[in-house]
């Protein structure tokens, strides 16, 4: 009888530590970065202009995706203005992703750590470039050098073009972006293209190599919102969405 009863007990011990540990395991997973969806598929809330209190009139919800409705434009007459932001939040440390498609030649980018009261979100903070590359060189006779291409951190970062895979024009690629204070990264179609330090002693001598000496506070922020560039060209975007890390 004593045996039982100690067979017992030692039963309803193992039984009470196994869910202990599965509903540890449970809070854990319940408790997991969530996604925070930046567009919603049906409408631009949450986005506005830069510096600006509405939503330029050539952003807009067609087909379920945020597209920029213009004509293309060679990059001698670029004019930009229409940089719009999502203001609801700033964020710090984060993983962004989104899906974009750009036609022929298109040009465009993501910024972050945005902070107003600039000419232009370029003017402050970083750019993960959207470019069609080869049709960009064709339609305005001109070769990019690497840091100005698809998936470079602009002016910064140059990709790993051995990695790269960039769908061609009129195609959807996907993007993300992980930032924390201790090592940015940039992905295209799944592929890391490069990595950094941010604030670290090469980033400030990339940052300090001329590049940027008409823009003095860029990179200042090491917090701020998501932006995506007005370059003349069309592009669309979708599935935009971001967790804090």
């Amino acid at each position: 009888m004593r045996l039982k009863v100690h067979y017992l007990l030692l039963l309803f011990l193992f039984i009470g530590c196994n869910t202990n540990n599965n509903q540890h395991h449970r809070h854990k997973a319940n408790h997991a970065p969530d996604w925070i969806y930046l567009f919603d598929g049906k409408s631009t809330d949450g986005w506005r202009a830069y510096n600006g209190e509405t939503i330029p009139e050539k952003w807009a919800v067609i087909d379920g995706d945020l597209t920029f409705n213009t004509e293309l434009k060679l990059e001698e007459d670029w004019k930009g203005g229409g940089d719009i932001i999502y203001h609801k939040e700033q964020f710090e440390s984060f993983e962004l992703y989104l899906e974009w498609k750009l036609p022929k030649g298109g040009n465009s980018g993501v910024f972050y750590n945005v902070q107003e009261g600039y000419e232009a979100p370029y003017a402050v903070s970083p750019e993960y470039q959207l470019l069609d590359d080869n049709g960009w060189e064709e339609i305005n006779n001109a070769t990019l050098e690497s840091w100005q291409k698809a998936g470079a951190d602009y002016a910064m970062y140059e990709p790993d073009l051995s990695k790269k895979k960039l769908n061609p024009a009129g195609q959807w690629n996907n993007s993300r972006i992980v930032y924390t204070p201790e090592k940015a990264q940039y992905y295209l179609n799944g592929e890391l293209l490069l990595e950094f330090v941010p604030f670290s002693e090469d980033w400030y001598e990339r940052r300090n190599s001329g590049k940027w000496d008409n823009f003095p506070d860029y990179g200042k922020y090491k917090k701020g919102y998501i932006a995506l560039q007005d370059h003349d060209t069309p592009i669309w975007f979708k599935n935009i969405k971001i967790k804090k890390l």
